[in-house]
């Protein structure tokens, strides 16, 4: 199970938490968030895959922010159609970026408006509805996933904190685990946002690994 640590916005903190060596790191290019990403990225193992994160952005700006920041991967947050995901997916092809499509979920999902996004995107990332596009600080229904339909691999988000590491465990041994492909943390590993506790994300990166471990 990979990791991916969201809403980065300090330089220090920034190197810091790359320190841990997370498999992600989110940048969030959405300009009403309090996490709101408009710096430099200082230089970081190219181990870690740089993620911007953008909700109902144009194309050009996407395509402006990958250059800039050499990101490898792009998570689309808002309404983005498949045929926004398909234009995109044609034009980075070549650089071999990823997509992560977003789709929030609160207690119930119907699984069959991801059909349309199986071949246009690299992953799907499932969060938790709320007042805001990611970042709301807590979990869903994760049995909800005991339904999905699809072999495309997952990222899991919405709330995940040290407190879910005994429900994480639950869940790496429900079938809804099977293609889950990454944890997603953001707001509950926060002093404020977009500073990380970075003993805190310590603490929880080793129970994962542990988890991993136990897993295979």
């Amino acid at each position: 199970m990979k990791l991916k640590i969201c809403g980065m916005k300090y330089q220090d903190n920034i190197q810091a938490v790359a320190a841990l060596q997370p498999d992600y790191l989110g940048f969030i290019f959405y300009e009403t968030s309090a996490r709101y990403f408009n710096s430099a990225i200082p230089n970081i193992s190219k181990t870690i895959k740089k993620t911007g994160v953008f909700v109902n952005e144009t194309l050009d700006v996407v395509h402006e922010k990958i250059k800039t920041y050499n990101l490898q991967a792009v998570q689309l947050h808002g309404e983005e159609l498949p045929e926004y995901c398909e234009r995109l997916r044609d034009t980075i092809l070549s650089g071999g970026v990823e997509i992560i499509k977003v789709f929030s979920i609160k207690d119930d999902f119907k699984f069959d408006q991801l059909e349309p996004y199986e071949t246009v995107c690299d992953f799907f990332l499932f969060d938790t509805k709320g007042k805001l596009p990611g970042g709301n600080g807590y979990t869903f229904n994760w049995d909800v996933l005991n339904k999905y339909p699809s072999t495309k691999p997952y990222f899991l988000s919405g709330g995940i904190g040290l407190e879910e590491t005994e429900k994480l465990k639950s869940f790496y041994k429900s079938p809804a685990s099977k293609y889950c492909y990454a944890i997603d943390v953001n707001s509950k590993f926060e002093i404020e946002p977009g500073l990380k506790d970075t003993e805190q994300l310590k603490q929880f990166i080793n129970r994962i690994r542990k988890l991993n471990s136990s897993r295979h």
